[in-house]
């Protein structure tokens, strides 16, 4: 009998940062987890949940049947806007920067946010990918942090501390991002699922987690 080997887990980005976050987190229980090169649209939608879904469905189109992928989305989301800017943060960074997107809630009192990450995965292009979110709430505050901070790390400031995410260290922020709550779901998917990740490992182009933990935005 052909013994299985444990697959890779093929996390579709071409962000550093974010692979290299994500293996940290991930390491006891996914052992392989590489990157995979797939050009995927930016999508809309009315949810950052139906955004991901629909992102993980073109992957594991694109990836083929049996290859287990993942995709990330992150939001930010201003609580007296209704959850805007969300999955458009990126868009509006790039567009007004740090100091519009605080402009854009000068006049409300209400400054509390949640950053929000959704992950989803799938093996099959011809089933619902699932879906692990986690959000992590705070406040917007004027930009704070080192002067090559990425992202919107500068303006969130977690409740319970008094750094914004671009202050504190990485192992700090490790502890409480939205990114380690919605992983901590897909981690005991995993571990409840363990069949998900044994079989041949069929993909290939790929590239692991091991770069300079100071390239790359990590929102």
């Amino acid at each position: 009998m052909r013994k299985k080997k444990i697959k890779s887990l093929n996390f579709v980005t071409g962000n550093k940062n974010k692979l290299l976050e994500t293996s940290k987190i991930l390491q006891n229980t996914i052992p392989k987890l590489v990157s995979i090169n797939l050009d995927l649209p930016e999508l809309q939608g009315s949810s950052p949940e139906e955004i991901s879904r629909a992102k993980c469905r073109i992957a594991s189109k694109s990836a083929g049947k049996g290859v287990p992928v993942i995709v990330e989305d992150t939001s930010l989301c201003f609580n007296a806007l209704n959850g805007l800017p969300g999955p458009y943060i990126k868009w509006f960074l790039d567009s007004i920067g740090h100091e519009g997107l605080n402009k854009l809630i000068e006049g409300y009192e209400d400054k509390s946010a949640y950053a929000l990450c959704i992950f989803s995965y799938s093996d099959d292009p011809e089933k619902e990918p699932k879906t692990f979110i986690g959000k992590c709430h705070g406040k917007i505050v004027p930009p704070r942090g080192p002067p090559n901070s990425f992202g919107w790390d500068p303006i969130f400031q977690p409740d319970g501390f008094d750094e914004t995410f671009a202050e504190m260290s990485k192992e700090v922020k490790n502890t409480i991002s939205h990114r380690l709550l919605a992983l901590d779901q897909f981690k005991a998917y995993v571990e409840e699922n363990p069949h998900i990740l044994l079989g041949d490992d069929v993909t290939d182009g790929q590239y692991e987690a091991d770069w300079d933990e100071t390239d790359g935005d990590c929102c």
